[in-house]
């Protein structure tokens, strides 16, 4: 009997000492990402530091391309306004990168950023699967938002693409559709003037809206008896832009058009 209780108390040790040996093993690794811990044992204090997780960096691609475009727009008190575009065209994965310092992002905007890389795509037969297009506002940047940056923002990303100079002396606005098409925008004239007022001899504006129509109220009153009788009547009128703005002005309806004249 004696035998068998010793037998015993030896398979009970070899059983619960290898389990104390992992309990005092996990108390040294009571730990969590990036911090220290004090974990306290009967006979020694031990520190343990794990490792910061390290974003891995590399040195940014060369620029391969790079266009910059002058894009006039109205700004938040009417006031036109111009500021510039860049395109650069880098080695990269086929993505669109845009610097949105000091950039008020609509949804929109991004929109048109997207339809003016699809667009460039088709223009220029290129495969793009192999560059990353950025684009970055450089100044006024608040002042660039919605769609009517669309045909710009083609141009510049064709001429960064064929590696062309852009002509300094021509602005545009309009929309782009996703097949190339330039659509109207609104406060052509104050961007023309605008356009003017920083030395541009040809504004480039959406197919018909070279000239401005709309209707001036008119009102006419008359005395019947005591009774006065009043009626509006909205009579057409028409502005030209290139009068307005002192400005040439042309119309297109693509951006097929509008690239013969901007590519030096």
């Amino acid at each position: 009997m004696r035998r068998g209780f010793d037998l015993s108390i030896e398979k009970l040790l070899i059983l619960i000492v290898p389990l104390l040996a992992v309990l005092i093993i996990a108390s040294y690794f009571m730990v969590t990402g990036g911090e220290t811990y004090i974990v306290p044992t009967a006979t020694t204090t031990t520190e343990i530091t794990l490792p910061e997780f390290i974003t891995p960096t590399a040195e940014s691609p060369e620029v391969k391309q790079s266009a910059t475009i002058r894009v006039p727009a109205v700004d938040n008190e009417g006031n036109g306004v111009v500021t510039n575009l860049k395109v650069d065209i880098m080695p990269g994965e086929g993505r669109v990168l845009v610097n949105i310092n000091q950039l008020l992002f609509w949804v929109d905007t991004q929109y048109s950023i997207q339809s003016a890389k699809i667009v460039a795509q088709n223009v220029t037969g290129m495969d793009l699967s192999g560059l990353d297009i950025v684009y970055t506002i450089e100044t006024n940047a608040s002042v660039i938002e919605g769609p009517s940056a669309g045909a710009a923002l083609t141009v510049a990303t064709v001429a960064a693409l064929e590696n062309k100079t852009i002509n300094e002396s021509v602005m545009i606005t309009g929309t782009i559709s996703r097949g190339g098409l330039v659509g109207p925008v609104g406060g052509i004239v104050t961007k023309a003037t605008a356009a003017k007022d920083i030395g541009a001899e040809l504004f480039i504006v959406p197919g018909g809206q070279a000239v401005i129509v709309y209707y001036e109220p008119q009102r006419e009153c008359q005395r019947i008896g005591p009774i006065t009788y009043c009626t509006t009547d909205y009579v057409e009128q028409r502005l030209a832009v290139s009068e307005e703005a002192d400005i040439e002005v042309e119309e297109v309806f693509t951006i097929n058009e509008a690239l013969k004249y901007f590519l030096i």
